[in-house]
C-alpha cells in the first residue's frame, strides 16, 4: 500500500515529470520507504537531467555508501562538488566536502 504522500508526489511528478523539486522529493520519499530500486531511479534522473540541482549529490553518495557501493559515492560527492562550486553554493559545497572526507576516511576529529 503507497503512503498518502507517495500518491500526492506522484499525482503531481504525472501532471509535471520535469520538476526537479518533485523528482527529488519522489527519489527522498521512495529512499525512506527503503525501495532503493526507485531511489535511485529518480536520482539518476535528477543527475542526467538537472545536475544542478544540487541537493541530489549527498543523498544519491549517501544512498551508495547505505548499499557499499564506496567508489559511485566518492564520485557522486565530488561531482556533487563541482555542481555547487558552479552555482556557488558554498554552503552544499562544504557538506559535500565533509560527506567525501567521511567516505574517503578522512574525517578527522579534533583532539
Amino acid at each position: 500500500m503507497q503512503s498518502t504522500r507517495l500518491i500526492k508526489l506522484l499525482e503531481f511528478f504525472e501532471s509535471d515529470p520535469n520538476d526537479p523539486f518533485v523528482i527529488y522529493a519522489l527519489a527522498t520519499e521512495y529512499n525512506n520507504l527503503n525501495d532503493t530500486e526507485k531511489a535511485f531511479h529518480y536520482y539518476h534522473t535528477l543527475v542526467n537531467k538537472h545536475a544542478d540541482y544540487v541537493g541530489t549529490y549527498y543523498h544519491l553518495g549517501k544512498l551508495y555508501e547505505k548499499e557499499q557501493q564506496k567508489d559511485k559515492a566518492i564520485e557522486t560527492y565530488q561531482q556533487g562538488m563541482l555542481a555547487a562550486r558552479n552555482k556557488r553554493d558554498n554552503h552544499a559545497y562544504s557538506e559535500l566536502q565533509g560527506a567525501l572526507n567521511s567516505a574517503m576516511g578522512m574525517d578527522y576529529e579534533d583532539d
